[in-house]
């Protein structure tokens, strides 16, 4: 299986990253960014682009592959409608019609968020968007799609949020996560089972297309 990676430098892309690396049926990792992310690996080969919605340079290296996991995004603290629509949804879209024509036999899996408002009309600005964002992702002629909709996720093996504001949060809720684990697991996974839950819906699929926390964790374990 040969697998695309958009948003590897960030936590989840981060844990998706390594578990692809290390997946024995995974034969190659195209990690596509606006700058290198300073690892080297026999699999990976990284792609720089500018933008990662203006592809039309470099379509030849896009073509051939299995699956694209769709790890970039932002936060939406600090920023307009308009702005967070414009690096959320447009970005995706472009970049995702983009991959659907050159590869019409792949998945496609984008990294949503607990909360996420398939209605679009909802009051949170950030879960209108990103309802907008799989919705329309949906509709595009992919062999299948998944939006991966996780709650609170761990990060492990030294892996570490660009976010600063992410950082400050998780090591102040570091002394509770065994306690959220043990009361409520179904509201948070790790960066392990999120990357092992991609392959596995990219490799045989999965019952249904929204993922939420405890279908990663159920796929990943």
């Amino acid at each position: 299986m040969k697998v695309m990676l958009f948003g590897g430098s960030g936590m989840v892309g981060q844990g998706v990253l390594r578990e692809s690396l290390l997946d024995p049926d995974v034969t190659a990792v195209l990690a596509v960014g606006r700058s290198p992310l300073g690892r080297t690996d026999p699999k990976l080969r990284e792609l720089v682009v500018p933008d990662a919605g203006q592809l039309t340079g470099v379509e030849a290296e896009l073509q051939a592959y299995d699956a694209c996991f769709w790890c970039l995004g932002t936060s939406s603290a600090g920023m307009t409608e308009t702005d967070y629509r414009r690096v959320t949804y447009e970005l995706t879209v472009s970049a995702a019609t983009t991959l659907s024509r050159l590869n019409p036999g792949m998945t496609f899996v984008y990294v949503s968020g607990a909360g996420t408002d398939s209605s679009e009309k909802g009051r949170s600005m950030w879960a209108r968007v990103k309802g907008q964002t799989e919705n329309a992702v949906s509709r595009l002629p992919f062999k299948a799609t998944y939006m991966f909709r996780p709650g609170i996720i761990r990060p492990m093996h030294g892996i570490r949020s660009k976010t600063r504001s992410y950082r400050v949060l998780y090591t102040m809720l570091r002394p509770f996560l065994f306690l959220v684990r043990m009361v409520a697991p179904d509201s948070m996974t790790c960066t392990e089972r999120v990357g092992r839950a991609m392959l596995k819906v990219a490799r045989d699929g999965a019952p249904n297309r929204v993922v939420s926390t405890r279908d990663i964790n159920a796929l990943g374990g």
